[in-house]
């Protein structure tokens, strides 16, 4: 399953990352599930990094098929889609529209446990 990691800078107050996450479990949770099926989304995590240089989201996906998923999102313009891609771009700066997959990432190491690990 192919997995896309990314990092956001927190651009807005953490209480704009909370709201935005509790409606997404919330008032809009059935609209989410919806949303996330419908780009082929197996999982996603969000997780919030204090560091030096400010706190920054780091979002993890699994999804089907990123190249197929990606166009797709970017030229969307149901209404939550348009809604959730405008609250990403409050609060991390990122613009989904032009970077679907949200700023590039290269994996630099990977270990899981397998025969070959064994």
């Amino acid at each position: 399953m192919p997995r896309v990691v990314r990092a956001f800078p927190l651009r807005s107050a953490r209480s704009d990352l909370e709201s935005f996450a509790a409606q997404l479990q919330g008032e809009r949770a059935a609209q989410a599930v919806k949303f996330f099926r419908r780009y082929g989304v197996r999982s996603e995590s969000w997780h919030l990094q204090d560091t030096p240089n400010g706190p920054w989201i780091i979002a993890i996906t699994e999804l089907d098929d990123p190249d197929d998923a990606a166009p797709r999102f970017a030229d969307a313009i149901a209404d939550f889609d348009v809604w959730f891609k405008a609250r990403v771009l409050a609060v991390t700066g990122v613009d989904l529209n032009t970077t679907p997959l949200g700023p590039p990432t290269t994996e630099v190491f990977g270990w899981s446990v397998s025969e070959r690990h064994a």
